[in-house]
């Protein structure tokens, strides 16, 4: 998730007898992505994610790639700037059946269907 953005509407009143406000547009904003995956031993984004933590900010641009179900892209939407802001490891319950899953938010500046 995380594929919106917002417009903000800057309303300007304009001298004279205008009675009307014209609305401009100003910044754009994007919400965070938030990326989910059945855990691997793949520790990249964790370990993208912990060097945030550390200290250590690195912004990378990257894809997310829609596939069909031959394996063909159906869609890919490029984002730029991106880092983690959070991460979120698998719930385990020794009981359960249930896939783990890892999540990791990031914070980006743009996002574009390409």
């Amino acid at each position: 998730s995380g594929f919106d953005s917002t417009i903000d509407v800057i309303e300007h009143r304009e001298g004279g007898e205008n009675t009307t406000l014209r609305k401009l547009p100003g910044m754009t904003k994007y919400s965070n992505i938030v990326l989910k995956w059945g855990i691997t031993d793949d520790r990249e984004l964790y370990d993208w994610h912990r060097q945030a933590v550390l200290g250590n900010l690195e912004r990378k641009n990257g894809s997310i790639v829609l596939l069909g179900r031959a394996g063909e892209e159906v869609a890919r939407w490029n984002f730029v700037r991106a880092w983690p802001t959070k991460y979120d490891g698998p719930d385990l319950n020794a009981e359960g059946n249930d896939v783990a899953i890892e999540t990791l938010e990031l914070a980006h500046e743009g996002i574009e269907r390409v």
